[in-house]
């Protein structure tokens, strides 16, 4: 049977933007293979499989084009929105790999559905130094190019991401790196994420390049699990209040602008806010 895929963008900052995702409402009988060779097909960073329900929402999986995830943030508020335009506004619990997800969908103040996303429990742990020589090495920097006050650390809320601050502006736009290299680290460390990678352009806003070779693709324009990732971090540094909002903007330096609002409460999950739209 042929199955029905949507394509939407989600965290776009303009026309344009965002990052894509494919979902896939009903994939109960769909193999693990099968799921695969959709998210190959469609091509885009994730597509999001619903494979169940429970009594609070869905049951999904996500795969990139290369492998199966445990979490995907964008492809949750793009399936969040779907859902939400067919069944109705409200809360859902989405129960994922990495644990369940909160999603609160509301009408935003341009009339389109917003959707709160609150991650799991986060947590934060300090990297491997010889892991991090590897990382340095592979991205060109040194320890010097990171921000004083932002030591690396490695940031879960879903998914693992090693989150690098740059003081730097222009070594920020411009560091290059190898794709294959630096996905085999991700693959040995366990980044099933993005490397992420922000410059703080204010008191409460960074942007962001978020690494993705591991996923087959050399860089995200808009990562949700990297965003509460980097609330949570944020939080462990002291970078941020109780109650902040942080401004993230994201894919510029891949042609899709995008904007990722991260609310960080004093403890728990940290709520990532934005919107999709389809695809045509």
């Amino acid at each position: 049977m042929q199955q029905e895929i949507l394509r939407y963008t989600a965290f776009a900052a303009e026309p344009g933007g965002g990052n894509p995702a494919g979902l896939v409402l009903d994939a109960a009988a769909l193999s693990d293979d099968e799921m695969l060779a959709i998210a190959r097909e469609v091509g885009y960073p994730e597509t999001a499989f619903v494979v169940g329900t429970t009594a609070t929402g869905p049951r999904v999986r996500y795969f990139s084009p290369g492998a199966e995830v445990p979490f995907c943030g964008h492809a949750t508020v793009a399936l969040a929105v779907a859902l939400a335009e067919r069944d109705g506004l409200g809360r859902r619990v989405f129960t994922t790999a990495a644990g369940e997800v909160a999603l609160d969908a509301t009408t935003g103040p341009d009339g389109a559905v917003q959707v709160a996303m609150t991650s799991v429990e986060p947590a934060t742990r300090d990297i491997d130094p010889a892991r991090l020589a590897r990382l340095f090495d592979l991205l060109g920097l040194e320890a010097a190019d990171i921000a004083p006050g932002f030591p690396v650390l490695e940031s879960f809320a879903g998914n693992w991401h090693p989150v690098l601050v740059l003081h730097d502006r222009e070594l920020f736009h411009q560091f290059r790196f190898a794709p294959g290299p630096l996905a085999d680290l991700q693959r040995e460390a366990g980044w099933e994420g993005t490397v992420t990678v922000l410059h703080r352009t204010g008191e409460r806003e960074y942007e962001a390049r978020n690494l993705f070779p591991v996923g087959r693709i050399t860089e995200d324009p808009a990562t949700g699990s990297a965003a509460a990732s980097t609330g949570a971090y944020l939080r462990e540094v002291g970078a941020v209040e109780p109650g902040d909002r942080v401004t993230i903007r994201q894919g510029r330096h891949v042609g899709r602008p995008s904007l990722l609002l991260v609310d960080v409460p004093t403890s728990g999950g940290i709520t990532v806010t934005g919107s999709a739209t389809p695809i045509s």
